[in-house]
């Protein structure tokens, strides 16, 4: 396994992520214990969640399946850097409620103590921002950390889904408080989705922040769809198929396919590995339904891309270049 710092922080963490997010609704609980055993044993060292995973009536459950991994002992929870996350809902659709949602210090507080319990530790590692919260103010939101932090239940704080400003905006409300401030941000990001190289991760990599990217095969568009439809008769659904019914995604999609194939490599294991030679990139998040997913993502990390691949795979899909010459000049 191969590791880095994340962000500025002195946190070593693995340059793969363990997403969580398949763990209860798709997964079941032994299932998810296997998988969280083989990459402790790869040591992949760094599990995300939150509070929400679950979803619908089962929020939660996610955090429930992690906490009884780590109740089984054997150094579990201390290998573990633990990332969650606070902003969603917990009510039951069945019954609503005002403040348990956003980011209000009484909702922050409230859900710290809940992840908590559910995941059976005294300590979250990263405690992050799941969405921007447009009605609470930083000097609300960093004043609820600063306590928590004091109390050792949390110790760092990340954002997720931040436009470039807010990570400006959150940082130097921080920094006026003599705080750390946000070390990491997990945004979507990817082969087919490059816009955050406009304005977010250079803003990431001005505070020092860890880039955390979600959904690094875009909803298995990169992950060789075309290909398992050609050969086993597998046909795209969801994100990959809406993407697809668009021709020129599509014709993206068949050279990038293409291109792998001239070079003998496999899709889903390249998008990650092109992911990991990203300026500002810790490590993408793996979301693995079974134990076979994570062995592919795993091979990732040994991947080495040639500059004739990466010259390729930025031809066919090219980012949005330098923030502000992008847009202006």
């Amino acid at each position: 396994m191969k590791y880095t710092q994340l962000g500025r922080t002195g946190l070593k963490v693995s340059r793969l992520v363990l997403g969580t997010m398949n763990f209860g609704p798709q997964t079941d609980e032994p299932t998810s214990h296997g998988i969280l055993d083989t990459a402790l044993d790869a040591g992949l060292n760094f599990v995300d969640t939150a509070n929400v995973y679950g979803w619908g009536e089962n929020k939660g459950r996610t955090e429930e399946i992690i906490g009884t991994w780590f109740a089984q002992g054997g150094g579990r929870r201390e290998k573990t850097v633990l990332a969650t996350k606070v902003y969603g809902s917990m009510s039951r659709e069945s019954e609503t409620w005002p403040n348990e949602d956003r980011l209000s210090a009484l909702n922050i507080r409230r859900a710290v103590e809940a992840s908590l319990k559910r995941l059976q530790t005294d300590h979250i590692d990263l405690y992050q921002f799941h969405h921007i919260d447009r009605r609470t103010p930083f000097e609300e939101i960093w004043q609820a950390v600063d306590v928590l932090i004091q109390q050792g239940k949390i110790l760092y704080a990340g954002s997720s889904n931040f436009p470039g400003y807010k990570i400006a905006q959150a940082n130097e409300t921080a920094a006026r408080r003599g705080m750390v401030g946000l070390v990491s941000e997990q945004c979507l990001y990817n082969l087919a989705e490059r816009r955050a190289e406009m304005e977010v991760i250079p803003a990431a990599q001005e505070y020092g922040l860890g880039v955390i990217p979600w959904s690094p095969l875009h909803g298995g568009l990169l992950g060789g769809v075309i290909k398992k439809e050609v050969e086993g008769g597998r046909r795209a659904s969801g994100r990959s198929a809406d993407a697809l019914a668009n021709s020129t995604v599509r014709a993206q999609v068949q050279a990038y396919e293409d291109l792998l194939d001239k070079h003998g490599l496999e899709p889903g294991e390249t998008a990650l590995a092109w992911l990991l030679t990203r300026p500002g990139v810790t490590g993408p998040i793996v979301g693995p339904r079974t134990a076979e997913q994570l062995d592919g993502a795993l091979r990732a990390l040994e991947l080495e891309l040639s500059e004739e691949v990466l010259a390729g795979l930025d031809e066919i899909f090219p980012g949005p270049g330098p923030s502000p010459e992008a847009f202006a000049w």
